[in-house]
């Protein structure tokens, strides 16, 4: 198997058991250059809110290392809030928690998103 379809199966796994707990899912993806960043309802029907590097404001600098991953984070959560989503799921897309990931994770978790 390869390695992104590795990544693939273990994100199909954490997606249906999200969908069983019924919780709207903050779903990341991650590109060498890109990250971004999506607030879904429950069955992923509909988009609640979105971020990602390629917005006007983040697109100084940068797109591809922590602080853009930081920045996302607290984009996407202010987003979600503004949305009247206080509670959602991490879905990490099978990837690792570390790095980009991890520092996306921590900044919607300070700037107000539970999970």
């Amino acid at each position: 198997m390869s390695a992104n379809n590795e990544r693939l199966r273990r994100a199909r796994k954490v997606r249906m058991k999200i969908r069983e707990l019924g919780t709207n899912r903050l779903c990341v993806h991650r590109t060498p250059r890109h990250m971004y960043a999506q607030v879904t309802t429950a069955d992923g029907s509909k988009v609640l809110a979105s971020a990602s590097t390629l917005d006007k404001e983040l697109r100084q600098g940068a797109t591809g290392n922590v602080d853009a991953a930081k920045k996302v984070g607290q984009l996407i959560a202010e987003r979600a809030k503004a949305a009247g989503v206080e509670q959602v799921a991490f879905d990490r897309s099978g990837y690792r928690y570390h790095g980009r990931i991890q520092a996306l994770a921590d900044a919607a978790r300070e700037a107000g998103l539970q999970f």
